[in-house]
């Protein structure tokens, strides 16, 4: 078994479209855990605020295959569509930050939106450098707008 962090992000009714993801990810993956929603701004355009969660997950899949067989088709299944703006509008983007203990993403440790879910539930997970990923998101909170969104998964009637 291979345990994963993803994160996940929506701006297009994210409170929706988050719930619907971690209950269709709940379908093909076993979720162990998962974090607060967080409210960032819409990063490099100018669309509607940004929701962002992470999952802790195990699976029997590869990295490459989780996304393939996995999180892209559920994204496309939740209205995604991928463009040449890598910062448009989307129902859901899943990313992989980390696989089996490896960091994928670089940029975990660099943003906010995607260091402070992370950080609930892997904080003491260690750049490269040696810093903690709940140090990084303490320092990242100060500096970037962002925002608790309480009980986005108990809201959603099932």
């Amino acid at each position: 078994m291979h345990e994963v962090c993803l994160l996940l992000g929506s701006n297009i009714q994210p409170e929706n479209n988050l719930a619907k993801g971690v209950d269709l990810l709940r379908q093909k993956v076993t979720v162990v855990q998962h974090s607060s929603a967080w409210e960032t701004p819409s990063i490099g355009s100018t669309g509607p605020d940004f929701l962002n969660m992470a999952l802790l997950i195990t699976t029997t899949l590869e990295a490459g295959e989780l996304k393939e067989k996995v999180l892209r088709p559920l994204e496309a299944q939740l209205g995604r569509v991928r463009s040449a703006d890598k910062n448009a509008p989307r129902p859901i983007d899943i990313d992989i930050m980390i696989f089996d203990g490896q960091l994928l993403d670089a940029n975990l440790f660099k943003y906010a939106h995607r260091a402070v879910p992370v950080a609930e539930i892997l904080p003491d997970f260690r750049s490269a450098q040696g810093e903690t990923l709940r140090e990084a998101a303490y320092k990242l909170v100060k500096t970037s707008p962002i925002r608790l969104k309480p009980d986005v998964l108990n809201k959603r009637n099932r």
